[in-house]
């Protein structure tokens, strides 16, 4: 059993994140997404930390997984909702506790802060794996449903 450490990526990261971004879009849903573009979204990121914190999780010295947390300012909290996006990790840690390790450092940070109110993400209907992953960490698809507009 390797230890897993979670924590906010560091800048140098931001390659890794973005090559995970294009395998997850490949994966998930078959898109091919343009380096270019990932490349420079990520590093908005980094850029501006209005837009978000990615996390990594390390085994050995090694990045293996990462997320992105976006806030949604809620008034009916008078808090911040983390949402939780761009989730990957990498096939050989999959099935490991990684993403749950991720998870429970992020959920306990929002525990600690008087500022934050809950954790929230969305998922494809069509990946039952990572339903029944964010369903045995107690989270709950029950209450929304997601509509978008996406231009393009």
């Amino acid at each position: 059993m390797h230890t897993v450490l979670c924590r906010p990526a560091r800048v140098k990261e931001a390659p890794t994140i973005a090559e995970f971004q294009i395998r997850m879009a490949a994966e998930t849903e078959d898109l091919v997404l343009d380096w270019e573009t990932v490349t420079q979204g990520v590093q908005a990121v980094f850029e501006d930390r209005a837009k978000g914190t990615y996390w990594v999780a390390e085994k050995d010295g090694q990045v293996v997984a990462s997320l992105l947390i976006t806030p949604e300012w809620s008034d009916w909290r008078n808090a911040t909702v983390w949402w939780i996006q761009s989730v990957y990790v990498v096939p050989e840690s999959r099935g490991q506790g990684v993403y749950r390790s991720l998870y429970l450092t992020i959920k306990t940070e929002v525990e600690k802060a008087h500022n934050l109110s809950g954790l929230r993400l969305y998922v494809d209907k069509r990946n039952a794996n990572a339903q029944k992953t964010y369903e045995a960490l107690g989270m709950s698809g029950d209450h929304y449903l997601l509509y978008e507009w996406l231009k393009g």
